[in-house]
Order: C-alpha cells, then structure tokens, then sequence
C-alpha cells in the first residue's frame, strides 16, 4: 500500500512539473508576461512536493526496511524525485527568459524551439506514463529521441550566433532563445534519466552506460 502511494506522489509530481514546462513553452509562443510569472511562482510548489516525496521515501525505508523490488523501486523514486525537481527548475528558468523575451523586440520563436519543445513535452510524457506502467520498452523510445534534441539544440545554436551578426541590436532576443534552447535540452537528458531508471527498475539492466553502443 505505502508503495501504490508512493508510486501516486511521483506521478503527480511529474503532472505537475509537465505542466509547469507546457505553461512556460506557451508564455514564450504567446509572448505572455504574466502567464510567464505564473510559471515562476510555481516554482515554489514543485519545490515543497520534492521535499515531501523525498521525506515519504525516507521514512519507508527506515520503518519498513524493503527489500529486493520495493528497495529498488524507493531507490528509483528519490533519483526520479530529483530529477522532477530539476527540471521543474528549468521550466521556472524558461518561465524567465519567457518574460524577458516578452519586453524585447519581437521575434518570432524559430521553429527548431518549437519542435524541441514538442519533442522534450513528449519525451517527459512517455517517461513518466513508463514509470506508471512499468513499461521498458516506453522507456526505451525516450532514450532513441535523445539525439534528435541534441541536433535541434546545436541548429539552434549556430542560428542564433547568425542572427546576432546579422541584427545586433536584438542580440539578447538571440541569447534568450537560445538560453531556452539549452534548458530543453537538459530537460530531454532528464527525461532520458528517468526513463533509464525505469529500465534499471523493471530490467536490472543499467543503460546509461551503453547509449554508443
């Protein structure tokens, strides 16, 4: 039962931070400034649910002492905990750089942002409807789109340095997108980490080592 309600926590706190990262790639699309400090001041929320699960999976495993898959499963818990929070962390930074980017000439938002965005949203889905069904190969699918946000992050890059030469005086427009750019892009490695916790939690198998291979 304590796990069944643990396995609740995270999931809403995944839902949670999900939203917080939909709300901020929107603020940005709609050059929303207060829908942007909506997102900023969520913040605050996801920070108090990590607390709470981490203190929940503590306790488990003082009281209960579990052993074999529910010690495992704890164990995936407090790193998949972790990581909900970080990226909860870059969704507020999103949320920032939405709001700057609002005060600014207007830009339109390049479509490589955008199709990051749709990729990292549905990379944090699968990985966490992976962990509600503790499905591996979902969380393998995770793992293969990885790469194709590197790539998006590394046009994105060398776009933005091209528009800084071209219009300088929009220049930090340029590195706000970009900023936005690299924050995705760790959201995806996030995403990759916990879909790599659901195959160690299901399998055994560690793969973090073994993406080259």
């Amino acid at each position: 039962m304590e796990i069944e309600a643990l396995k609740s926590k995270v999931v809403a706190l995944g839902e949670l931070v999900e939203s917080q990262l939909r709300r901020a790639i929107d603020a940005l699309a709609a050059r929303d400034p207060e829908a942007a400090e909506e997102v900023i001041q969520g913040d605050s929320v996801v920070d108090e649910r990590e607390v709470e699960l981490e203190e929940d999976c503590l306790k488990l495993l003082a009281l209960y002492q579990p052993v074999a898959q529910d010690l495992r499963f704890i164990v995936s818990v407090l790193k998949i905990n972790n990581d909900l929070e970080r990226i909860g962390d870059l969704a507020e930074s999103i949320g920032r750089r939405a709001k700057s980017f609002c005060r600014g000439h207007a830009i339109d938002v390049p479509g490589d942002v955008q199709t990051m965005a749709k990729k990292v949203k549905l990379m944090l889905r699968k990985s966490l409807l992976s962990l509600v069904e503790l499905n591996p190969s979902l969380a393998r699918e995770v793992l293969s789109v990885d790469d194709e946000v590197d790539v998006l992050h590394a046009n994105m890059y060398a776009w933005a340095l091209a528009q800084v030469q071209r219009m300088s005086e929009h220049a930090e427009q340029f590195f706000l997108l970009l900023f936005v750019s690299r924050n995705l892009e760790r959201i995806a490695d996030l995403a990759s980490n916990i879909a790599e916790d659901v195959v160690y939690l299901v399998q055994g198998d560690i793969v973090r080592h073994k993406k080259s291979i």
